[in-house]
């Protein structure tokens, strides 16, 4: 048995309070440490630091290393990235990455003889908020990191088959998961001013391509007898697609923005009384808001394409256009049959592939075959 040891390299650390990577962490870090696994994670300190530092703590029994850089924004996950590198080289064990956005980098791993399983993430150069340079950069580190790891990781079929046209043809599909939530105290929802049954939630980060002005527009257009709760950074005063988004709503107390929600009780809340949840995403692999309100049963209205289709399964309601997108959301407000019908196909969508059970031990089989091979 080769000495059980992991690494996890690509997140900003744990406990979650970013995105999909993180919230994975903050689950199957502890998972793995209860099956007797010593697990290190890396985390992304301070930003424009004169002088940097490397700190070791300890959360749930993980080991966090959270490194500062001199670096901000863009350039300091970079740099980040390049520094975890150089310090995981030092340790023993498998190295989990998340993401291949500079698995340029990660070279220097397999330089070294080290086992490394990279998960590939979405498509992220085909992406419209990049610029030519930036997809050009994304671009050539899929292509590398999809050569350079022992294992890659599709977390979609499509993903699978992307990687499969670029010559990488021996990636394992494994998803995100979630909790299966049968109910959630409606208690919660009193502090972002929401009744149960009264409101629609789309949860995104607010880009042109997860279609949050178009989801804005069809609820004001289907004129429902309830809110839209819009959950992620809203900055109208520095970014002018939320410029564009604040004058569409035109003073509206319908579209209500409270900002990014992390507390679990809360967002189980949000999940398992609204309405259904209002899915933009055009590009990616398996989303894990979308997996999460599978999870929690939530009628879903989703953006048609094949990402979104595998996922979300066909008993849920999807839109090509601001017309369909309203339709629906008339359709689940008004017919209680057609929001428990799709409900009881989130459930049995998620139990199908998405259970926590599934998906953790998916990992653990991959990273002891996986280190098996090297020892």
């Amino acid at each position: 048995m080769p000495e059980r040891r992991l690494n996890i390299l690509g997140t900003r650390g744990i406990p979650a309070a970013h995105g999909g990577f993180e919230s994975f962490v903050a689950r199957y870090a502890p998972y793995m440490k209860n099956n007797g696994w010593m697990v290190t994670v890396y985390c992304q300190g301070a930003e424009g630091q004169k002088r940097v530092s490397k700190r070791r703590d300890v959360w749930n029994g993980i080991e966090r290393v959270h490194i500062d850089t001199y670096s901000r924004g863009a350039l300091a996950t970079v740099e980040f990235d390049l520094r975890s590198v150089i310090d995981v080289v030092r340790r023993p064990g498998v190295d989990l990455v998340l993401g291949y956005n500079t698995a340029v980098f990660n070279l220097i791993e397999k330089l070294l003889g080290r086992t490394v399983v990279m998960n590939m993430d979405g498509i992220e150069w085909k992406r419209s908020k990049w610029g030519r340079l930036a997809k050009t950069w994304f671009w050539l580190n899929e292509w590398i990191g999809s050569r350079l790891c022992d294992v890659p990781v599709a977390d979609h079929p499509q993903i699978a088959a992307h990687l499969a046209s670029r010559g990488c043809e021996r990636a394992v599909v494994i998803p995100y998961g979630s909790d299966s939530i049968k109910d959630s105290p409606s208690s919660a929802l009193a502090a972002i001013n929401v009744e149960t049954d009264r409101f629609f939630v789309t949860i995104a980060r607010i880009e042109p391509e997860n279609s949050i002005l178009e989801i804005i527009r069809a609820f004001l257009g289907a004129v429902v007898d309830a809110k839209l709760l819009v959950l992620g950074k809203f900055e109208p005063n520095t970014n002018t697609y939320h410029a564009t988004i604040a004058k569409a709503i035109k003073g509206s107390t319908s579209v209500v923005f409270p900002g990014g929600i992390y507390d679990p009780e809360v967002l189980a809340a949000i999940r398992t009384h609204c309405l259904g949840y209002v899915h933009g995403h055009q590009v990616g692999g398996t989303n894990p808001s979308l997996v999460e309100a599978l999870g929690a049963g939530t009628p879903v209205i989703a953006h048609d394409n094949r990402f979104n289709r595998w996922t979300a399964g066909e008993g849920q309601l999807f839109f090509t256009d601001e017309a369909e997108c309203a339709a629906a959301m008339r359709e689940l407000a008004t017919s209680p049959e057609r929001r428990a019908s799709a409900s009881a196909d989130s459930r049995k969508r998620h139990a199908e592939d998405f259970t926590f059970e599934k998906i953790h031990r998916a990992y653990e089989d991959l990273i002891e075959r996986a280190a098996s091979r090297r020892s």
